[in-house]
């Protein structure tokens, strides 16, 4: 095979679907849109706008009347992720609504050893079930992606609205530098392999 010609999905392979879903048949999980990302430390490339596709297409979900469940990373006091400190908290421009769920995790997979599948069963979302789960939030190679992952290994079918995330350079194996933009690009390919669909914006979702 020519090493510079992409090959076939694995989800090509096995034949799965790969049209986007509705998005009145959907539930929205927004992961760690917290404040953490947006300055300091963890501050991530491309954070703010991605925090405005995040309201846009939170708004969306709302005006839709579909569940909402919005995901925050608890670190513990004094780190980044302190959710009792306002760098810890869920940013303003997409804070939870009355009524809306909320699930504490501390692993990048919001599956694991937390409350996410109950929540989405008793909102009606079984895997298999004919819901679809269209995610946005940070980063996307780390918690976007382990939870799309998470999402597929329970029988769901995972979405991701591209500009609704966004992630930071980082340094290679070798020390190579690896900038945001190719660490989101091969976190959102990493998904399309086998994980799920990937959309590149919110008004890519059909209604």
């Amino acid at each position: 095979m020519n090493s510079n010609q992409p090959s076939a999905t694995l989800r090509d392979v096995i034949g799965l679907d790969n049209q986007p879903p509705r998005l009145s048949d959907s539930v929205l999980i927004m992961i760690d849109f917290q404040n953490t990302y947006r300055t300091g430390v963890m501050a991530l490339e491309g954070a703010e706008e991605a925090l405005a596709a995040g309201a846009r297409l939170l708004a969306r979900a709302r005006g839709a009347g579909i569940p909402v469940i919005h995901v925050i990373n608890d670190g513990g006091e004094n780190t980044p992720y302190d959710v009792r400190a306002r760098i810890g908290a869920i940013s303003d421009e997409v804070a939870p609504a009355d009524g809306e769920a909320v699930v504490v995790k501390q692993f990048p997979n919001a599956f694991h050893l937390t409350g996410l599948e109950k929540t989405l069963t008793d909102l009606g979302a079984s895997p298999g079930g004919g819901k679809d789960l269209v995610i946005g939030g940070f980063m996307t190679h780390m918690c976007v992606s382990y939870t799309a992952q998470g999402a597929f290994n329970l029988g769901y079918r995972p979405t991701v609205v591209a500009e609704a995330t966004a992630t930071r350079a980082l340094s290679a194996p070798d020390g190579t530098p690896l900038s945001a933009a190719a660490l989101q690009t091969a976190a959102l390919t990493t998904i399309t392999d086998l994980f799920g669909t990937v959309v590149p914006t919110v008004d890519a979702l059909p209604a």
